[in-house]
């Protein structure tokens, strides 16, 4: 080999070595968050009461759109077990069941009469929710949301509506101030 030669071919060798190193740092990287136990504990808890749902239609929406995270009936989908996915899809719906959870309907849930103003306004279920394809049925055509809307308005009420619960339990908080 000419000196020419090997100095042209001698910056491609070091540009694919470190191309391969980085290759080989990101998988082992990838192998070693999977030894992360959090996100892969996917318990659902017995459900304790849900709500006395206005009709079967609203329910069986709420189940499509709201349930993934707002229930204790989370269908954990194969993703959820690979981290960092895993991190995020744990937290979320922890996040989801602390806000308003439906299948423990015999404790306080005070979000339940703000549910039809987040689907109003778009806030739920969550756009990066329905965009990934395996979630695709919890996203719910125009007819479908004013449905699950008017079915949320009638099961809880509006702001301040509902059973009362949310308000008892402010009160209750405020007295113990």
């Amino acid at each position: 080999m000419h000196a020419d030669t090997r100095q042209a071919v001698w910056p491609i060798l070091t540009l694919k070595r470190v191309v391969i190193a980085l290759a080989g740092v990101a998988v082992l990287g990838f192998s070693v968050i999977q030894l992360v136990p959090y996100g892969r504990a996917h318990a659902n808890p017995p459900v304790r009461a849900e709500p006395a749902w206005d009709s079967p239609r609203t329910r069986e929406l709420a189940v499509r759109a709201c349930f993934a995270c707002h229930s204790n009936e989370t269908t954990w989908p194969w993703y959820s077990n690979i981290a960092p996915i895993s991190w995020f899809v744990q937290s979320h719906v922890n996040e989801g069941r602390d806000e308003l959870n439906y299948s423990e309907w015999d404790l306080a849930h005070g979000e339940a009469d703000e549910s039809a103003e987040t689907v109003i306004e778009g806030e739920m279920p969550p756009g990066y929710f329905t965009l990934w394809p395996l979630n695709s049925s919890a996203s719910l055509s125009n007819s479908e949301k004013a449905e699950l809307v008017t079915g949320l308005l009638a099961t809880f009420g509006g702001e301040g509506g509902g059973d009362g619960r949310r308000d008892r339990d402010r009160d209750e908080r405020d007295d113990d101030d």
